[in-house]
């Protein structure tokens, strides 16, 4: 069941709260009208796409669930499941609870929302943008998702690993941040994203969870080919240049969805919603309002 009372979290960003199985996950949620749901990736929150927000169409509801993948501030239930499949399952108990349908989702970074149409967990889904992300055997993503991987199961491991993010050399460098974006990461935006998973040993639980994951290629692949069952409308909105979700997945997902289209975004990264938030957010703007259904 969704909160009506509202919490205050930083920069003043209003935040709401819904109940889940799984325990308690904030959302942004910004304008009125046909749900768009933006996902996000590992060490970080709903704010990633706080620059392509206000440049999107009016008529949408744009709501942003802040995952348990470690810059959360809620810890979730101390037995929740958060697992890859769990985390895809609490997807849509997020969508189930807000009692959301014919939604835009939007996939960035973290892929596992890909999977909901494998787990039979997308009658939520009525349309698809998927920017740079995890998919096929790509789990975890290039060297930079090896490197976390590898840093949370070592002891003491993801503490080093988020404070390494807030030395800004450090965060440069190809094995944290360096080629996950293209240009310069705010510094205040980097110590709001790694607070949690630093001073709070249940967040660090909870995103561990997730990082332990065994992944299986031939089973992550199996998953990924189900979205040729998904019949709704999807953008892949990829960038052949970037070095850590491999150029050829973008117009191979498109290819796999039957309403599928590929539109490149040369020079970009694997985040260009920091770098280029208004080419980001003409793609999927021009997207959303292509594919509205006439009132």
């Amino acid at each position: 069941m969704e909160h009506h009372d509202q919490a205050r979290v930083d920069r003043s960003t209003t935040m709401r709260r819904v109940d889940t199985p799984a325990g308690v996950i904030e959302y942004a949620d910004d304008g009125v009208g046909a749900p768009v749901v933006l996902l996000h990736g590992l060490l970080m929150d709903h704010e990633v796409w706080d620059a392509v927000v206000p440049l999107l169409p009016s008529g949408f509801r744009y709501i942003r669930p802040v995952l348990p993948l470690g810059s959360h501030r809620i810890p979730l239930a101390a037995d929740a499941d958060l697992t890859l499949d769990g985390m895809v399952r609490l997807v849509a108990d997020v969508l189930d609870a807000l009692d959301l349908d014919e939604v835009t989702l939007v996939h960035s970074d973290w892929g596992g929302a890909l999977f909901l149409t494998a787990l039979g967990l997308d009658r939520r889904i009525g349309r698809m943008i998927v920017l740079p992300c995890e998919a096929f055997d790509n789990f975890p993503p290039g060297l930079p998702g090896k490197m976390a991987t590898l840093a949370v199961r070592l002891p003491g491991g993801i503490t080093l690993a988020a404070r390494q993010l807030r030395i800004g050399w450090l965060r440069r460098l190809p094995m944290l941040w360096g080629w996950m974006v293209n240009g310069p990461v705010d510094p205040a935006q980097m110590r709001r994203w790694t607070d949690p998973v630093l001073t709070d040993p249940r967040i660090r639980r909870d995103v561990t969870k997730y990082a332990t994951t065994d992944f299986d290629a031939a089973e992550l692949i199996r998953r990924t080919e189900a979205l040729s069952g998904f019949e709704g409308e999807a953008l892949v909105l990829w960038s052949p240049d970037n070095r850590v979700m491999p150029p050829a997945h973008g117009p191979r997902l498109a290819e796999l969805l039957p309403r599928g289209r590929y539109v490149p975004m040369p020079g970009a990264a694997v985040l260009p919603m920091l770098d280029d938030p208004q080419t980001v957010a003409a793609g999927i703007g021009a997207f959303l309002t292509d594919a509205r259904p006439a009132s």
